[in-house]
């Protein structure tokens, strides 16, 4: 299944549950914001939690109202960081829920800002992809940055896939 579906298993589960979809990510949200606010108590950090829900997943994000270089390195070099606290987030999730989690965690805009810059290459690489009517092969990404190139490459009008092995996986953007 690729990033950014819902099963019919996963859905089913939560009709059984009698839990709604939004209730229940509403619920994970509030979950990995008391995790994270631990974390940040720990470290001594100053953030905010903002919780919402796009889709079908749970998005966490936590925001400072100044220029708090403390929160970027909770980014770390291209988002590294900002993974590990996401799975850890993930997990903390799954402790409580018993169920896996797709939530989605920003750290100080940091994938909002990646988000809008992969959307751009994405566009870019199909109207290349068109106009030369050959294959065009993009870096190797992470599971996040190849799904947001692939809805891109999707909304220009094009199909794209995703080759190669883990962490060497790629976006290839196919001519129409």
């Amino acid at each position: 299944m690729t990033e950014g579906t819902t099963s019919a298993v996963e859905v089913e589960a939560g009709a059984e549950s009698g839990e709604s979809v939004v209730a229940r990510l509403e619920r994970e949200g509030d979950i990995a914001a008391d995790y994270l606010e631990g974390l940040l108590d720990i470290a001594d950090l100053d953030g905010d939690i903002d919780m919402d829900v796009e889709g079908d997943r749970a998005l966490v994000s936590i925001v400072s109202d100044g220029t708090d270089r403390a929160l970027q390195r909770l980014v770390g070099q291209d988002g590294e960081v900002l993974e590990a606290l996401q799975e850890l987030t993930r997990l903390a999730v799954h402790r409580e829920t018993g169920e896996r989690s797709r939530l989605m965690l920003d750290i100080a805009g940091f994938r909002a800002r990646k988000r809008a810059e992969l959307a751009t290459l994405g566009a870019e690489a199909a109207e290349k992809a068109k106009s030369t009517g050959e294959q065009v092969k993009l870096r190797p990404m992470t599971p996040f940055e190849r799904k947001v190139v692939h809805d891109a490459v999707a909304a220009a009008g094009l199909r794209s896939e995703s080759e190669g092995e883990e962490p060497q996986r790629c976006v290839v953007v196919l001519p129409s």
